[in-house]
């Protein structure tokens, strides 16, 4: 069907960017957690040279009293509420050890548990607004408003939730999809890539599906819509996010329960160690006393210190390297890592196209750089992605392009341009040659069979030759898929938006055996989820928003920085910045040192609490012994865990990984 619609010109001076999600960043101290916790610790630091240097009391008290109102005063009013409810918080707890701290003058030790865990809910909350930020930048995508046909051949400009199942719209060139339908009229080139994540657009035809949110290339369509706003495929990837999200409450579920039970025995204890002696005629001093130092010994400072400097050492050696991983908790979970999945586009590849053939047909009197030229020459005007590869080709081979006269493009089929006197057409063979094709179209069928996308350039009507165009595999691909097989005992799977011919071919390169191609975000969830529900805990590796549902649901989700998509970023637990994919398996790697060093630390914990506990308990504890013993556990813990801080740690990492 010839198109009647009428391109209109597009404003270019800002274009979108391809696969990304608009910025919606919660500043840090917008938050109240963080304004609170940042003022604690401050007073904190102000507070404890004074103290160690000698200073008076004066100068030093009232700024641990105002840190403990400020750090405190929100979890034990929270841990307040969650009492009344019958429940006790473990936060309520630490607020109680720190004021019997205090007590008993151990003022400083009390102040440094409340910068402890106000920071830590200062952390939790920046991370839930940023998460909330991105799915509601995810929105964005999907235009605002969108052209309505009316019967009579008018134009209405209404907004996309008003759109409904059967309703035409008009999507002008360089214009974003405003609902999820099919092409009854046009022919155009679409980016896909925010929602398959394949790099190249793709042809769009009458009776072809489009997806809201895209974005239109050089041609106009006219689209019969068949979902509303609320089902299309990109308010999908919005609750799929959300709802993966949720399915990490488990974990949080069994911490809680911990934290009841670890809370009701110390407080069950402590008022024991205060009652009992008094029962048998204590002395009301003594008895508080030696509460006061179960209640110092018992506190969980160390086993905090236990697990928290590996996890933190390890989170600051791996950001010296690229590799943004955010929070203690998502570094203690990669190292439990038993399955892979990997991304394709912006993961396993670099992630924009490249020429990586060039064939000249016998007879057409042209050597690889002169095809090479003519190409390049009548494609520079052109700004379809395919284009953009075979000019970069021939700058790079240092080719000197003549000028091109005549440019015309007609999307889906490729441009025809005058260069030189000869007329030159590069475009896809299948529309460009007859139904013989004869040498050509074996060419293009031995190029497509390899993976590559073929590009056929015809010199006055007659085949010249073709080009091979791919998205290339990432130096480090191979060698990363080998170290991730080693570590987790399970080769990666590939899961990949991409045709299944070019998919097979790149994951043959990389060393992968395990290939499903043709996957919309849903079906990259599924994937995820199938793994899961076999009991593995599964890595994803992806860099677009339509790796983000996939991300979220993960065990554990890593996002590929410098192409990634600003939701894959902030739904992923992790970021490589630099986009060494190599540093996978090695924070992966790390993450297991770290985890050692955590039992190693909880062991060494655990003995000092219980030997100080039992020293209390069963015999009489010098206050100022039970202090020594209970700093110098946490200070032994602490400097154990420092060790991941070098460079060595993370050069052993990578050995580890590479087996």
């Amino acid at each position: 069907m010839t198109s009647t619609l009428t391109p209109q010109p597009v404003d270019r001076a800002e274009p979108p960017r391809t696969g990304t999600v608009p910025r919606r960043r919660t500043r840090v101290l917008a938050l109240p957690e963080a304004r609170w916790a940042a003022a604690a610790t401050v007073l904190f630091l102000l507070a404890l040279p004074l103290q160690l240097t000698g200073a008076p009391a004066w100068t030093w008290g009232p700024l641990y009293a105002l840190s403990y109102v400020t750090g405190g005063w929100e979890p034990g009013w929270e841990g307040l509420k969650a009492l009344k409810e019958r429940t006790l918080d473990v936060d309520l707890l630490m607020v109680v050890a720190a004021l019997g701290a205090a007590a008993i003058g151990q003022v400083m030790d009390g102040a440094l548990l409340i910068v402890i865990f106000a920071t830590s809910g200062a952390l939790e909350a920046l991370a839930t607004a940023r998460t909330a930020d991105s799915v509601r930048g995810l929105l964005d995508l999907a235009p605002a408003t969108a052209t309505r046909l009316t019967p009579d051949g008018g134009e209405q400009t209404v907004p996309v939730e008003e759109l409904a199942v059967g309703d035409t719209v008009l999507v002008r060139p360089g214009e974003r999809v405003g609902a999820d339908g099919r092409v009854l009229d046009g022919a155009s080139d679409v980016d896909q890539a925010t929602i398959t994540g394949e790099p190249l657009p793709v042809a769009k035809e009458p009776g072809d599906e489009v997806f809201a949110g895209t974005l239109n290339g050089t041609g106009a369509l006219r689209i019969r819509v068949e979902r509303d706003a609320s089902d299309s495929v990109i308010a999908r990837i919005v609750r799929m996010v959300q709802e993966a999200s949720e399915t990490k409450a488990p974990t949080q579920l069994f911490i809680e329960k911990v934290e009841q039970r670890y809370s009701l025995g110390m407080v069950a204890a402590t008022l024991a160690v205060f009652l009992v002696p008094l029962a048998f005629g204590a002395q009301l001093t003594d008895s508080l006393l030696r509460a006061m130092t179960f209640m110092i010994v018992a506190s969980p400072c160390a086993v905090v210190l236990a697990t928290m400097p590996p996890l933190l050492s390890a989170i600051a050696n791996a950001g010296r390297h690229g590799v943004l991983v955010k929070s203690a908790v998502v570094m203690e979970r990669l190292g439990q890592t038993d399955a892979v999945a990997l991304d394709k586009t912006g993961t396993l590849t670099e992630g924009s196209p490249r020429v990586t053939d060039v064939r000249p047909l016998a007879g057409s009197a042209l050597d690889e750089g002169g095809l090479l030229t003519l190409a390049a020459a009548a494609e520079r005007p052109s700004e379809h992605p395919l284009a953009r590869a075979v000019v970069d080709a021939a700058r790079e081979r240092g080719l000197d392009l003549p000028g091109a006269e005549d440019f015309t493009s007609a999307p889906g089929v490729g441009v025809t341009a005058v260069v030189k006197g000869r007329t030159v057409a590069v475009g896809a063979p299948a529309r460009l040659l007859d139904d013989s094709g004869g040498t050509a179209a074996a060419v293009a069928g031995e190029l497509e069979e390899s993976g590559r996308t073929a590009v056929l350039v015809l010199v006055d009507g007659a085949p010249a030759g073709l080009l091979g165009i791919a998205d290339r595999l990432r130096p480090d691909a191979a060698a990363t898929v080998a170290a991730l097989t080693t570590l987790t005992g399970t080769a990666p799977a590939l899961l990949t938006g991409d045709n299944p011919r070019a998919a097979a071919h790149l994951a043959a390169e990389a060393g992968i055996d395990d290939v499903r191609a043709g996957l919309l975000p849903q079906d990259k969830l599924a994937a995820v989820q199938e793994m899961e529900s076999a009991g593995r805990k599964v890595l994803v590796v992806g860099d677009g928003v339509n790796d983000a549902p996939a991300l979220a649901a993960a065990h554990t989700g890593i996002a590929m920085g410098r192409a990634g998509s600003d939701l894959a970023l902030e739904t992923a637990d992790a970021v490589i910045v630099r986009d060494e994919l190599a540093a996978v398996p090695t924070t992966v790697a790390l993450s297991r040192r770290a985890r050692r060093l955590v039992v190693q630390n909880l062991v060494i914990a655990g003995v000092f609490i219980a030997g100080l506990v039992v020293w209390d308990l069963a015999g009489n504890l010098p206050l100022p012994l039970g202090v020594a013993g209970h700093e110098g556990s946490t200070v032994l813990v602490g400097l154990n865990g420092l060790r991941l801080l070098r460079e060595t740690a993370w050069q052993r990492a990578a050995a580890e990984g590479t087996g």
